[in-house]
């Protein structure tokens, strides 16, 4: 079948159908009729010979066909929507856009601010979308357009998602300023002593730090774990418990807190973070732009630190 008997728009249905899984909800975000959608449905269905979803309740369940088209088909919307809307123009002092970035919550309170300092004086018309991303969707949600850009820890990735390290990191222990336990400092037999806050957005698993013990036959004493770095900060300022965590947030988390931070007398390998976006971006000035920008935040923020520990 040649392309020019397709109505690309129907691909751009295909598309959101797929991410909705509801006609209603896909007619919604196209601000298109459900009589509408479902005609167009029908059309690319009898020009393709494939159910392409099928009804199970009120959901639509992709076909094999379906699954097999919707990453190529994203790229392409992706690709021609970026040569249309943007070309290969962009000037940061007037060019309008927004871009959806995906953040975990400890690299939020260390790059927005800087970042949105950045914009407000370079590109006050640029706006930020920070989303969590699950790590697992982030292949597929750099694809599709959902998702510009990334930063997260070094990941695995197939080859149509491009990186590039942003900064390095080291994890550290925060105590109460006054904790009777590390008068005279932190070593590894006064750190196992103690009991502990496990962060992590998992229900269940072991931390970093507890990996590397683990290598040493040690074992540490969890006795909270939590979702949030800055709720461990807020309970280690009130009792006797540690929380381990990365320096840099470890610096903001702390600024008007009674704690202190030591060293993990514990050798672990250093946490880098990573910028990550799709090879269909690489044409995009404004994701150029905004990756520059990126590093050079990432870039003045690791100067800052080494002077600061000088």
């Amino acid at each position: 079948m040649h392309i020019s008997r397709i109505d690309l728009n129907l691909f751009v249905v295909l598309d959101t159908i797929y991410a909705e899984g509801n006609i209603t909800r896909a007619a919604k975000v196209l601000s298109l009729t459900q009589p509408a959608v479902s005609h167009a449905l029908a059309r690319l269905r009898d020009l393709l010979g494939d159910p392409l979803f099928v009804r199970q309740g009120s959901s639509m369940l992709p076909t094999p066909m379906t699954r097999s088209l919707i990453g190529p088909v994203r790229q392409a919307l992706q690709t021609l929507e970026a040569s249309v809307k943007h070309g290969n123009q962009f000037d940061p002092a007037t060019t309008q856009r927004s871009f959806n970035l995906g953040l975990p919550g400890v690299l939020e309170a260390r790059l927005l601010p800087p970042l949105m300092q950045l914009l407000q004086a370079r590109a006050p018309m640029i706006s930020i979308n920070s989303v969590r991303v699950e790590r697992r969707q982030l292949e597929s949600e750099l694809a599709a357009g959902t998702l510009d850009i990334a930063v997260d820890v070094l990941l695995q990735r197939p080859g149509e998602i491009r990186s590039t390290p942003l900064s390095h990191d080291t994890l550290v222990v925060v105590a109460r300023r006054d904790h009777p336990a590390l008068k005279k400092g932190l070593d590894l037999e006064t750190y196992l002593a103690q009991g502990h806050i496990l962060v992590s957005s998992r229900r269940s698993g072991a931390g970093a730090e507890d990996v590397e013990l683990a290598r040493i036959g040690r074992q540490r004493q969890i006795s909270l774990r939590c979702q949030h770095y800055f709720a461990a900060c807020q309970v280690v300022s009130n009792c006797n418990l540690l929380t381990t965590m990365p320096k840099h947030y470890a610096q903001i988390a702390n600024i008007n807190l009674p704690n202190r931070i030591y060293p993990l007398p514990l050798p672990t390998p250093p946490l880098d973070v990573y910028l990550y976006w799709h090879q269909n971006a690489e044409p995009d000035a404004a994701n150029r732009w905004l990756r520059g920008v990126l590093g050079e935040l990432f870039l003045g923020q690791g100067q800052a630190g080494s002077a600061a520990a000088q």
